[in-house]
C-alpha cells in the first residue's frame, strides 16, 4: 500500500440503488488511483452483478480487515470488504428491508475502520431513508447515523458545489419543527463549525453569510413574528464577539446570488431546502454533502439511489468521483 496516500473507504449505499454502478465507474477512473487508496464496503456479488450494468472490465478482490494494510492499489483491480448481507436476486430499483440493513451496516462498519485508523476517510454512496428504516433503522440520513455512532453531539451537513458552499443549522426535519429548533446557541454552534472548517482549509478569516428565517429576513418585523431577532441574531453576535467574520442575518433569496458572486465563503442555512435548493440548482453531479464536527471525515455524493435509473448504467459518477477528491483533501495522509 502506498503510505503516501490516504486510504478512503467507499460505502456501497442501498444496493438496489445506482451504489454499485456509480462505484465502478469512479473506480474506473486512473485520477482516483493517483490521489489516494480505495476500499470498496459493501458486497462483492452486488458489484460483480453491476460490472453487467455499466460493461466494466474491472477485476473485483475480496479483502478482510487483517490484510488492509497489505493491499497493493492499483487501476483494474477493486478491493472489496464483503460484508455479504444480501442475496445475489436483490431486485434492483425497489424499497427492500434487506438493503437498507445492508446499507446502515456498510457505514457501521466504516465508522469502525476509521475510527481504527484503518482507513482515513469515508466517502458514501447513497441509501434509502425508507428501506434503511423498514431494515430496522430508525435514522433520517447518513449525517445522524455518523453522528450517533461517533457519540458526536455538535454536527453540521455542508454542501459543497462549485462557487458556493452551504451549512445547516437543521436538516431532516419538517419545517415547522425546523423553526422550533433554531435557537441563538445552534445558530452560533454552527457559524463556529463553518469557521473552523475553512479555516483548516487553509481559508484566513472565511466570510461568513448568516440567512434569515423569513422572507426578507422579517425585515424589521414585517414578516414573521420576530424569528431572527429571538433566534438568529444573539447567535451571531456572539461569533462575532470571538473575532469570526460573520454577517446576519440577511434574505436569502439574494444572499445566494451574492454568494456564488464571491461575496461570501460560505453561508449558513437555517432549513433544508433553504440550503439545498440553491447548490442542487448548480448542479447535482457536481454538489458534494460533507458532514462536519465528526472525528472522522466523511463526504458523500449529493443525490440519492434513483431507483428509477437503476441498473441501466447510465448513472453519473461525478458527483461520487468529486467526493472523493474532498475526502482526500480533508483526509490525513498518514492512514
Amino acid at each position: 500500500m502506498n503510505q503516501n496516500k490516504p486510504t478512503v473507504g467507499i460505502t456501497m449505499g442501498d444496493a438496489a440503488g445506482v451504489g454499485p454502478e456509480i462505484i465502478l465507474k469512479t473506480l474506473a477512473d486512473q485520477e482516483i488511483y493517483q490521489i489516494c487508496n480505495p476500499l470498496v464496503i459493501g458486497d462483492r456479488k452486488i458489484l460483480e452483478r453491476a460490472k453487467g450494468f455499466v460493461d466494466s472490465q474491472l477485476t473485483i478482490e475480496t479483502v478482510n480487515e487483517q490484510d488492509l494494510e497489505g493491499l497493493d492499489y492499483q487501476l483494474g483491480t477493486v478491493y472489496c470488504l464483503d460484508l455479504d448481507l444480501l442475496p445475489a436476486d436483490l431486485p434492483v430499483g425497489q424499497v427492500s428491508p434487506e438493503a437498507g440493513h445492508a446499507a446502515f451496516e456498510f457505514v457501521r462498519t466504516a465508522i469502525e475502520l476509521a475510527e481504527q485508523k484503518k482507513i482515513a476517510a469515508i466517502c458514501t454512496a447513497p441509501l434509502n431513508k425508507e428501506a434503511m428504516q423498514k431494515g430496522g433503522h430508525k435514522y433520517p440520513g447518513h449525517t445522524e447515523i455518523l453522528a450517533d455512532l461517533t457519540n458526536t453531539q455538535d454536527y453540521s451537513m455542508m454542501l459543497s458545489a462549485p462557487n458556493l458552499k452551504v451549512i445547516h443549522v437543521t436538516t431532516h426535519v419538517g419545517i415547522l419543527d425546523a423553526v422550533k429548533m433554531i435557537n441563538p446557541e445552534r445558530v452560533y454552534h454552527v457559524i463556529k463549525l463553518a469557521h473552523e472548517t475553512l479555516t483548516k482549509a487553509g481559508i484566513d478569516s472565511p466570510k461568513i453569510a448568516v440567512c434569515g428565517i423569513n422572507p426578507h429576513a422579517g425585515e424589521n418585523g414585517l414578516f414573521g413574528y420576530g424569528e431572527e431577532e429571538e433566534k438568529v441574531i444573539p447567535g451571531v453576535e456572539k461569533a462575532q464577539a470571538e473575532g469570526i467574520n460573520a454577517i446576519g442575518p440577511l434574505p436569502a433569496d439574494t444572499l445566494f446570488f451574492r454568494a456564488v458572486r464571491g461575496d461570501f465563503d460560505i453561508v449558513v442555512a437555517m432549513y433544508h431546502d433553504q440550503g439545498h435548493g440553491p447548490v442542487k440548482v448548480l448542479g447535482l453531479d457536481a454538489g458534494v454533502n460533507i458532514t462536519v464536527g465528526l472525528p472522522i471525515i466523511r463526504t458523500s455524493v449529493d443525490h440519492g439511489t434513483a431507483f428509477d435509473i437503476a441498473g441501466k448504467g447510465i448513472a453519473d459518477e461525478k458527483s461520487l468521483v468529486e467526493a472523493m477528491r474532498q475526502a482526500v483533501e480533508l483526509a490525513p495522509k498518514s492512514v
